[in-house]
């Protein structure tokens, strides 16, 4: 039985609470700058020139890559032969704190969601935890910022509705959002489980990386179709309209009820922060 200290969780959150909100994920700044190279219209490929260049200068000058330093959402994959001495749920958001306090980062979260009280430190933080073979710990802190959070939404549709219902959801979501959560944005999509399963499949479908398909070449296939029926609405980068609205789209899935087909679409800005670290 492996043991490690609930300090170093913390630590180890603390770093990549900082480092996620100043350095953007490769696979996301090489979209980009693919996307910018690719895209016909000018304004849209100013636009995205514009944000290849904010990238690379939060990057060098340690700065976050936007002001809406997020709600900090972290993933964490425990492996059942290890020993966690002290508090692991307190350690994340111990983690949390010190991240968001000693890396200057703006703090977003406030306490009661009806009273409205900042808690002054981003904590509590969104905690998933799962139990997997092994004696190590994976860290994944991926800041999410609610200019596109409130964009995203939850249906459940019936069965009958099918694979058509389900595009057509999703085509409606994005264009309710509009230029609203800061596009060229990244799509995820939670098909099945049940209510709140299906959210958090869409919110892990977003730290998948852009450059792969889903396995199931069902799926891929359809990944590949909607995205580009979305980049064919012509919202564009921050609404300037163009080729170029959605950087990417994932989708992950789960068995269901026999009377449901639960659908969730997570969107994401193109500032899609998250950083790992396994310990």
């Amino acid at each position: 039985m492996r043991e490690i200290d609930a300090e170093q969780i913390a630590s180890t959150v603390a770093r990549l609470c900082v480092e996620a909100n100043r350095e953007l994920p490769a696979d996301v700044t090489e979209a980009l700058a693919a996307a910018g190279m690719a895209e016909p219209w000018a304004p849209a490929r100013d636009m995205l020139d514009i944000l290849s260049r904010n990238a690379v200068i939060a990057r060098e000058t340690a700065m976050p890559v936007c002001q809406d330093t997020g709600m900090a959402v972290v993933f964490a994959e425990v492996g059942q032969d290890l020993h966690i001495a002290g508090s692991f749920e307190e350690a994340v958001h111990e983690g949390v704190r010190r991240g968001y306090t000693e890396g200057w980062l703006r703090k977003s979260v406030v306490g009661d969601p009806l009273e409205r009280k900042n808690t002054g430190d981003n904590t509590p933080a969104v905690l998933h935890t799962r139990l997997v073979p092994g004696d190590r710990l994976t860290l994944t802190v991926a800041p999410k910022g609610f200019g596109s959070e409130n964009m995203s939404r939850l249906k459940m549709l019936v069965p009958a509705q099918g694979v058509e219902g389900v595009r057509a959801f999703l085509m409606e979501t994005v264009r309710l959002a509009g230029a609203n959560p800061c596009p060229p944005m990244i799509i995820g999509m939670g098909i099945g489980g049940d209510f709140e399963m299906v959210a958090e499949l869409a919110k892990r479908a977003l730290l998948e990386p852009l450059d792969q398909r889903n396995p199931d070449p069902r799926y891929a296939a359809l990944e590949t179709a909607w995205l580009e029926e979305i980049n064919g609405l012509g919202i564009g980068p921050q609404g300037l309209g163009g080729r170029t609205t959605c950087l990417g789209l994932h989708i992950l899935t789960m068995a269901t009820h026999i009377a449901g087909l639960p659908v969730a679409v997570n969107i994401s800005c193109h500032v899609t922060r998250h950083k790992t670290a396994v310990i």
